[in-house]
């Protein structure tokens, strides 16, 4: 499958009767994400960790979308109990967009314990995607989108150190849980066409996105000018999320070409044993698409 190039928002089906729920949707390229989605029919969830940012966002939407439905829900994806209350008040998801995330900081750790990037980034929505998935597989055409990143290639996953205290570097733990998010993405379409699940599982890359992972970062004025909008790093996500064009397992770049993940992403030996991990870290398991 080739990607439309000319695809834009606008290409976008009508959602109405869909349920999406978008992680880190009050910033960054979660809240053009949501917004897109709102305009379209859907019922939007706004998965954010500050309440008075996710209100604020869900807001700022039914400004841009009167009559829309668009709601908050608190989610902290450092606090696996967050995690476990926010899926708790799920009735329905259609489209699980695991878009938040956090790079490029000095080591901290969750509030269970994992080196901050990787509980977040992977953990974390590991986590919330097993405790969902109940829901996921009773909503027809049901997707999950994680974001993921060219960075993954640079990253290295070592079972014997997964809280890098030996060695810790902001950029290298950023690269661990963007691969973690590419081995997630891909075992979980292998699990769901083994089990015959009616579930797609896809990963994107959105580009270099002026967010507030590079805000903090990235301090040369002269390396700003290269970074593009929010907007237009959603476009990645939303593509996935709702274009008849995508099939499971795909990794859509910011130019809505695929991309091929590198080649530690795609082995399926480190993808089952980062599974069985997460699961023994997390408490979480995907019963209903557990290889038999």
């Amino acid at each position: 499958m080739t990607p439309r190039r000319d695809w834009t928002p606008a290409s976008m089906p009508q959602l109405t009767g869909r349920t999406a729920i978008v992680t880190g949707a009050n910033t960054g390229i979660g809240f053009p994400t949501a917004l897109e989605l709102a305009r379209h029919g859907a019922r939007v969830v706004v998965a954010a960790r500050s309440p008075e940012k996710g209100r604020a966002a869900v807001a700022e939407i039914l400004r841009a979308v009167p009559g829309g439905q668009v709601e908050y829900g608190e989610l902290d994806l450092a606090d696996l109990a967050s995690v476990r209350r926010f899926a708790e008040g799920v009735d329905r998801v259609d489209l699980l967009i695991n878009n938040a995330g956090i790079g490029m900081i000095p080591r901290q750790e969750t509030k269970d314990g994992f080196e901050m990037q990787f509980g977040t980034n992977h953990l974390g929505h590991f986590a919330l995607t097993g405790l969902l998935l109940p829901r996921l597989l009773a909503a027809p055409g049901a997707r999950v989108v994680t974001v993921s990143s060219d960075a993954h290639a640079a990253g290295r996953i070592d079972f014997d150190d997964l809280g890098l205290e030996r060695r810790y570097g902001g950029m290298a733990a950023y690269a661990r849980s963007k691969l973690a998010n590419l081995l997630f993405t891909l075992e979980l379409q292998r699990r769901a066409k083994q089990a015959g699940a009616d579930l797609t599982s896809v990963a994107t890359h959105p580009g270099m996105t002026a967010t507030n992972i590079f805000k903090v970062r990235l301090l040369l004025p002269l390396i700003r000018l290269f970074l593009k909008p929010p907007e237009a790093g959603a476009r990645s996500s939303l593509y996935a999320a709702t274009s008849p064009d995508i099939r499971g397992g795909e990794f859509v770049g910011p130019r809505l070409q695929l991309l091929t993940p590198s080649a530690r992403a795609r082995s399926e030996e480190v993808a089952r044993r980062l599974w069985d991990v997460s699961t023994e870290l997390t408490g979480v398991r995907f019963e209903e698409i557990a290889y038999r």
